[in-house]
């Protein structure tokens, strides 16, 4: 499952690329064709790529939250879990030996 989603999250990031590269190439056609100057397609196109910066942050999040939250209903354990827990356990037995210094020696 996990493969699936690194699948999808690579192939959100290669349209990004590809749209990128369109964007460029349109602008440069428009600035060919003399209907916007250079300095305007480099300012567009700095917008529309900082927009699509913001849409792929936004789509990455909402993905991550999708992702976390089917894990959770799936009842799968996740490292942070582990690690909290194996920290409240270490914490445990240390105040148990500190309490009970000599619980369990005859």
């Amino acid at each position: 499952m996990f493969d699936l989603v690194k699948k999808a999250m690579f192939a959100g990031v290669g349209a990004a690329v590809i749209t990128k590269d369109k964007v460029e190439k349109n602008l440069q056609e428009m600035v060919d064709k003399g209907k916007m100057t250079a300095d305007e397609a480099k300012d567009l196109s700095s917008k529309i790529i900082e927009a699509g910066e913001k849409e792929t942050e936004q789509a990455r999040n909402e993905a991550t939250r999708l992702f976390t939250d089917m894990l959770n209903r799936a009842q799968v354990v996740t490292q942070d879990q582990i690690e909290s827990l194996e920290k409240r356990v270490r914490d445990l037995e240390g105040r148990w030996h500190r309490e009970f210094p000599n619980d369990g020696e005859s």
